[in-house]
């Protein structure tokens, strides 16, 4: 007779868990017999509960030590028997912490005060008996005393049993305070008002609950209050009770909500007495708890000293008689080149997995900020490029599309970095960020939604090799630590390779690519500033602007230690160019169209190509500065930059038909303002007392 084949591992779990389902089925329906609710059969209830719930544990960390190569023989689908068995074994433990819950509580009213029946028949008891019997009384009471403290002691023991199977399993009814829609799969999603079982807490602020439908999954807790029903029956019967406070919920599709007591209900008042509104959104859950205030554009504000204009100027030397980063060369007839510390090319190549803000805020614009950082103060302008999205791809930030005609500005990826920096801590600061405005009360902000660091040389002071880095994304400031862009994503982490695999995937990271230089390309850099950050799309314009400037007070120039303004239009108005990039735009387009019509042997002239620039700036450039019909440049308005692309197409339009601007500019339409002297004057002392300083 032949042998009986073992079963395999898998299918011993399963028979395992089909026999621990009979068994808890069977618990069940004993509990609910008459004399189940006896004290001897309770606490026979709660032992076969705890014992059950040992074996449940037991078969399943037998389940999560199976592997597929296990099997003597191939099973099919293999991972979803796992998932179903796994599912299957959670899903008892539920039912034996209900059940412990409702046996605990069974406890509780038993061993509670008396009833007013008990009191008022034990008095007329006591009134009756003579005074002799109360000796007698009086050991019956030690007595009772004695047995209420054994039973008290008894009642820790097996709370503490419960507390330890429980694992900080509340089990205890919240009311939802608003809509909530699952974000991802495993959330629960509810309406307000419902009615919610908690069983698991979490400290990351995402709690384990149960629907009346039965079903399960993850839940906010800012979502969730305590339920006390009869705490509502006695407010709405009291004529004289507080009037609720209704507050804006802008996670809860700004449904009201009743006034809450905890700690994170006390940070939204808080915000609101404050005035900030980012502490109210990410209070609030209207957007990822890792968005702060942009820290990059809060300096931009505050003046100049950190943008491209400031460090395109001259900088003057201790003695304000010359210049130091801007010297004649009389063998080559222009400026000196001069290489600085850093001097590098680098690409925006994507965004991925940027956490998503809520649906009460409009996001303007997606945008990335870079400047040089040495781990304590910005050393550079900021320099600003704007990201591009698919709807289909929302997480998903794209640089330097596809475009008709010349790239804009604005959108170019390639950007240029020079620093003269000799810290050994230099690195460039990416701030990712966006501009949005409030569904609710129209207010505009700017978030940043992560920061990352490249350090620019190793530890040995060596630069970084020219490829592309991945840079994971962290949360806050860049003068916080430690803080995650959005917490969500690693609440699911996983010990197992496998899973935190997946985690690092959907972690939001920045993807770049250091390019290495030619020597074309490291000889223009070298004619612009020591430090400074732009577009290499632009970068021949600055050039252009350097050459012309070196050539005006280095060259031209009669009395070296003269200090009287010079009429330049050109070089009073160019700095202005970087806060209007349609007009940069509209400058490299016309210079585009007139370097085509230039011969080759035009192009090697360098006098022809700077007397040529002129021209085409001052019949491009200097009337758009001054025309009526432009509107003021607004930063991520659609509306207002629509407009100004509109009237900068029609007016080169126009002046490519009329072969110049002069017409327009003679025209009695009055669509410019008058040119103002001191306006087109360039004050090089001022402008170089700035930079100094």
């Amino acid at each position: 007779m032949l042998a009986r084949r073992p079963r395999d591992p898998l299918q011993v779990v399963r028979r395992r868990s089909q026999e621990l389902k009979l068994q808890v089925d069977s618990l069940f329906s004993e509990s609910q017999l008459k004399g189940a609710l006896e004290p001897n059969k309770r606490q026979d209830i709660y032992q076969r509960c705890i014992q059950l719930k040992q074996a449940i544990d037991e078969n399943k960390s037998t389940l999560q030590k199976l592997k597929k190569a296990d099997e003597a023989a191939p099973v099919g689908n293999y991972d979803q028997r796992k998932e179903e068995e796994q599912a299957l074994l959670d899903k008892l433990t539920h039912q034996l912490q209900e059940l412990t819950v409702d046996i605990s509580k069974e406890n509780m009213t038993k061993t509670g005060a008396p009833t007013e029946k008990e009191e008022d028949s034990d008095s007329t008891k006591e009134q009756d008996d003579d005074g002799d019997d109360d000796d007698d009384d009086e050991e019956e009471e030690e007595n009772s005393e004695e047995s209420a403290g054994e039973e008290e002691e008894s009642e820790e023991e097996e709370e503490q049993q419960e507390d330890e199977s429980l694992k900080q399993a509340a089990n205890k009814e919240y009311i939802a305070l608003g809509d909530f829609t699952a974000q991802e799969a495993g959330d629960l999603t509810f309406k307000k008002g419902e009615i919610l079982l908690i069983i698991e807490k979490k400290p990351d602020g995402w709690w384990i609950a149960k629907n009346a439908k039965g079903n399960e999954g993850l839940i906010p807790k800012t979502y969730v209050e305590p339920y006390n029903k009869e705490k509502e029956d006695q407010e709405s019967s009291e004529e004289d009770s507080e009037e609720d406070v209704d507050v804006g919920d802008e996670a809860a599709d700004r449904s009201e909500v009743k006034q809450r007591t905890d700690s994170r209900w006390n940070a939204v008042r808080k915000a609101i007495s404050e005035i900030n509104t980012v502490d109210v959104l990410t209070t609030m859950g209207a957007i990822p708890a890792g968005f702060r205030p942009s820290t990059l554009s809060q300096l931009l504000e505050e003046g100049n000293q950190f943008r491209a204009s400031y460090f395109l100027q001259p900088e003057l030397t201790a003695s304000q008689l010359a210049f130091r980063d801007l010297v004649w060369d009389a063998k080559s007839s222009t400026i000196r080149s001069r290489p600085s510390h850093v001097s590098l090319v680098l690409t925006l190549w994507s965004c991925k997995m940027i956490p998503l803000p809520g649906t009460s805020i409009q996001v303007l614009s997606r945008h990335v900020r870079l400047c040089v950082f040495d781990g304590n103060r910005v050393l550079s302008n900021i320099h600003t490029v704007r990201a591009t999205w698919q709807p289909k791809k929302p997480k998903t930030w794209a640089f330097s599309p596809q475009v008709t005609g010349i790239l804009p500005c604005l959108l170019d990826g390639d950007c240029f970095i020079r620093s003269n920096s000799s810290s050994p801590d230099l690195r460039i600061l990416f701030e990712l960020g966006i501009s949005y405005i409030r569904n609710s009360t129209g207010e505009r902000g700017e978030l940043s939604c992560g920061w990352a660091f490249l350090k620019l040389f190793d530890a040995s002071g060596v630069p970084i090799p020219a490829k592309t880095y991945e840079l994971l994304l962290n949360g806050g400031t860049p003068y916080e630590k430690g803080v995650e862009v959005d917490p969500s994503v690693s609440r699911r982490a996983h010990s197992s390779v496998f899973h935190q695999m997946l985690t690092m995937r959907r972690q939001p990271q920045l993807l770049i690519k250091l390019r290495s230089l030619n020597q074309r390309t490291r000889n223009m850099l070298s004619l612009l500033p020591e430090t400074l950050i732009g577009s290499m799309s632009c970068s021949h314009l600055l050039v252009f602007y350097r050459q012309i400037l070196g050539d005006v007070l280095l060259k031209d120039r009669m009395n070296s230690q003269s200090t009287d303004l010079i009429s330049h239009p050109m070089l009073a108005s160019f700095p202005k160019l970087f806060e209007q990039p349609e007009v940069m735009d509209a400058l490299r387009s016309s210079w585009a169209e007139k370097e085509s019509t230039l011969k080759r042997s035009e192009k090697r002239d360098r006098e022809l190509l700077k007397a040529s620039f002129l021209l085409v700036y001052h019949d491009c450039v200097l009337p758009l500065l001054h025309s009526t019909l432009l509107p003021p440049f607004k930063w991520a308005e659609e509306e207002t930059e629509a407009a100004r692309w509109k009237i900068i197409a029609d007016f080169l339009k126009q002046t490519h038909e009329n072969e110049g601007a002069l017409q327009a500019l003679l025209s009695q339409d009055g669509v410019h303002k008058p040119f103002d002297l001191l306006e087109q004057a360039y004050d090089f002392l001022d402008v170089g007392r700035k930079r100094a300083s």
